[in-house]
Formats: C-alpha cells, sequence, structure tokens
C-alpha cells in the first residue's frame, strides 16, 4: 500500500484540467526532450574531448566518468521527458546537467548572456517539469490512474479522454431544443 501511495505521488500531475494549458504543455515537454536528446549524442560522438573541454575545466574528479554520466543522462532522461513518463526524475537529471553546464559558462565566460541564454532557458524548463510533473496528457498520468482510480477528478479524467469538447457541444445542442 505504501509503494502505490510513493507511486502515485511521483507520477500524479500538478493539475490544471484546461485544454489549452495541458496542451501547451505537453507540447513544451515534447520539444525540449526531443532538443535535448542531441546534445547526449553530441556528447557521446566524442567523449573525451568533451571531458577535457567542459568537465576538466570545472575541475569535477574523474573528468571521463562524468562526462559518460551526463552524456548518458541526456540520452536516457530526454526520451523519458518527452513521452511524460517518470517526468519529474527525468526532469530533475536534465535540470542538473544544466545547472552544471551554466557553471561552466560562467566560469569561462563570466555572467555573458549568450553563452548562458541555451542553458539557462533549458534548466529554467527542466525546473519546471521537476515541480509541477508531465500534466495531464503525459504517460504519467495514465499510469497514476491506473494505480489509484481516486487521484484524478472526473474533470481530470475526462480532460485526459478530450471529453470535454464533445460533452460541451451535446450540452449547448440539448439547452437549444
Amino acid at each position: 500500500m505504501a509503494i502505490t501511495a510513493l507511486l502515485t505521488k511521483i507520477f500524479k500531475p500538478s493539475i490544471n484540467t484546461g485544454f489549452w494549458t495541458q496542451t501547451s504543455w505537453a507540447i513544451l515537454r515534447t520539444v525540449v526532450g526531443i532538443m535535448m536528446i542531441h546534445n547526449g549524442l553530441d556528447k557521446l560522438a566524442d567523449i573525451e574531448s568533451f571531458s577535457h573541454a567542459y568537465v576538466e575545466v570545472i575541475g569535477l574528479p574523474f573528468p571521463i566518468f562524468f562526462s559518460y554520466l551526463a552524456a548518458l543522462t541526456e540520452i536516457s532522461a530526454a526520451p523519458l521527458l518527452a513521452i511524460g513518463l517518470l517526468t519529474r526524475p527525468a526532469a530533475l537529471g536534465l535540470f542538473s546537467t544544466m545547472c552544471v553546464a551554466i557553471y561552466h559558462h560562467i566560469l569561462v565566460a563570466g555572467l555573458n548572456l549568450p553563452y548562458l541564454e541555451l542553458s539557462a532557458v533549458y534548466a529554467a524548463c527542466f525546473l519546471l517539469f521537476t515541480v509541477n510533473g508531465g500534466g495531464l496528457f503525459s504517460s504519467d498520468a495514465l499510469i497514476v490512474n491506473w494505480l489509484d482510480a481516486t487521484a484524478l477528478s472526473q474533470q481530470d479524467k475526462q480532460m485526459m479522454r478530450l471529453e470535454n469538447a464533445y460533452q460541451s457541444e451535446s450540452v449547448e445542442k440539448a439547452a437549444t431544443q
């Protein structure tokens, strides 16, 4: 029973049932997840060069290990974020890699916004999903509904099934007849 409660807490999204809000969250989650995959692939393509240029510069021990860790985090967590599965842990891992990237940019170029821009935007997006979860149009929401049928309200379940739009039309037709 305790494991179900813990899993429900991990998977349960922050609930704002507006269709357009949930749709925009799903689009943002998918776009930043897909766009982040290439960063991990680029790191793996030349791990020693990445390690020398980035990880050694900030003084982390075991630079090759941490280079692989960053690359594998981005390769595994970004697709999870895109589909909304284990959104909070995936986003936390990606947020952590972006915090290290921001630290690197500050060490190398100071508070130079063009260098910080992309890492900061990614970090803000990942922080948003770490705090709020994947939204109603995510795999997490489907799992939490399966784990605990009472975790989401009836309105949330209707939104997940996109029934609100159809019900409002049928209610309007019935009212005019």
